[in-house]
């Protein structure tokens, strides 16, 4: 990671992850269009879901950031003994992770959807879906782990196919568990999730196997290597707020629920697609960002700024290539895509000018987006954790609440281009900062 010419380096370590994510993203599109073909409230039930399923991936996705962040410097600086101990440290956290979340979704799991809605179908619904995602979540964590472990050396390929075999394992499973089809029983949304944890758990079982027999910079032994309240620092230091950052798009999401059901369980319905749909344009993203990563970090440690800061452009100039990508096709194509999950008219009136309004925060959103990844790479990770409080909490929600008071639904999605004005430019003052303190004192 030190040496290969960055641009190929970052589209070698970054193509196989984007195509792994875009293949997520598909899954989670046919989960919700197959969904949706049973009823609206079944839709709706899945989309009020997500602050769950999110606060999961947030804990999951955070703890592997500082995990990755942790090992590449340590490979970075030549100290292999303290790459195997974040690494294993990281495996523990994920253990500790699952408990958390089998417990508190068998215990809460009615009540979250309870002061959502009234209506007894999707609170039945949701009920049974979130408890068999937390119940069944070690599949969810140790799969991330173990990619990381992966992606923090280089080896993204064997990351693109654990994630796409999982994937592929829930799209063929939806359908059957859903439906009841080859002799399954008809489980309807419990089905949903049931496939979805059925994939993540071979998932974590290949990636596991892959670090046993490929990953040979990093030694997998929970016997050797023992939980360490040092490493477990180090790693959240990066990680927590990474963590509360995409934790708090649990929170915006709740929040948006309750300011779109008090219109109509459509509208919510419309929000949770528009995540769904969204994702086939930010994974991408994310998976070049899972690229950029590992190599700013390394050459952080191996004080290597120009290659640092070639990283960081090519990163830009290809995450706003996708996101101009993504406008153009939510402007022109906005119910074709609604189309797919089933849209009834109500639906495709509130949807199409949700999508349209939406999708032009998008390009501001790829510049935060590569940001954010510098900043943890670079050990700043409380920079990013600002700009996402910012973005979600102090913009977006008040934002909506303000709009939603001129009683004119539509108005609402205009809290997104807004949210993503302020949080761009403070994006822009932080990573100048970080320039100027970490990269530029190398030169």
């Amino acid at each position: 990671m030190g040496v290969m010419p960055v641009g190929k380096l970052l589209l070698s370590m970054s193509v196989p992850m984007m195509i792994s994510m875009l293949v997520q993203a598909l899954y989670n599109i046919v989960d919700s269009m197959f969904v949706a073909q049973l009823n609206e409230n079944a839709l709706t039930a899945v989309s009020l879901a997500f602050p769950v399923q999110n606060l999961m991936i947030a804990v999951g996705t955070g703890t592997g950031v500082g995990v990755n962040a942790l090992v590449s410097r340590s490979l970075g600086e030549k100290n292999t003994e303290h790459a195997n101990k974040a690494a294993n440290n990281g495996v523990y956290l994920s253990l500790f992770s699952f408990l958390a979340f089998a417990l508190l979704t068998g215990i809460f799991g009615k009540i979250f959807f309870q002061v959502q809605t009234e209506d007894a179908q999707i609170i039945s619904y949701g009920a049974d879906y979130v408890r068999i995602v937390g119940i069944m979540s070690f599949g969810i964590f140790f799969q991330f782990i173990f990619e990381r472990l992966l992606q923090s050396t280089g080896k993204t390929l064997y990351t693109m196919v654990t994630q796409s075999l999982g994937a592929i394992i829930n799209i063929i499973l939806d359908p059957i568990m859903i439906f009841g089809l080859f002799g399954f029983p008809r489980m309807e949304v419990a089905g949903a999730a049931l496939a979805t944890v059925v994939g993540q758990i071979v998932a974590a079982s290949l990636a596991f196997w892959f670090n046993v027999r490929k990953n040979k910079e990093l030694h997998i032994s929970i016997t050797k290597y023992r939980l360490s309240g040092i490493v477990v620092k180090q790693i959240y230091s990066v990680g927590i707020p990474s963590i509360i950052m995409a934790s708090i798009g649990s929170v915006m999401t709740f929040g948006m629920n309750k300011i779109l059901m008090a219109f109509t369980s459509t509208a919510t319905a419309v929000f949770g697609v528009y995540f769904k749909l969204q994702s086939f344009i930010f994974m991408p993203v994310f998976g070049l960002n899972n690229g950029l990563v590992p190599i700013a970090a390394y050459n952080y440690g191996a004080r290597k700024p120009n290659r640092i800061m070639k990283s960081i452009k090519l990163s830009i100039i290809y995450a706003e290539t996708i996101m101009f990508v993504g406008v153009l096709i939510f402007q022109f194509f906005s119910a074709d895509l609604l189309g797919i999950f089933n849209a009834s008219d109500s639906m495709l009136e509130i949807g199409v000018p949700a999508l349209r309004i939406i999708s032009l925060s998008f390009l501001l959103a790829g510049f935060g987006i590569v940001c954010s990844s510098v900043f943890q790479a670079l050990g700043h990770g409380m920079l990013s954790l600002i700009v996402s409080v910012l973005r979600q909490l102090i913009v977006l929600l008040p934002a909506a609440f303000i709009l939603s008071r001129t009683g004119v639904l539509s108005a609402i999605w205009w809290a997104f281009p807004i949210a993503e004005i302020f949080s761009g430019l403070v994006s822009f003052i932080f990573l100048r900062h970080v320039y100027k303190k970490e990269i530029y004192t190398m030169m």
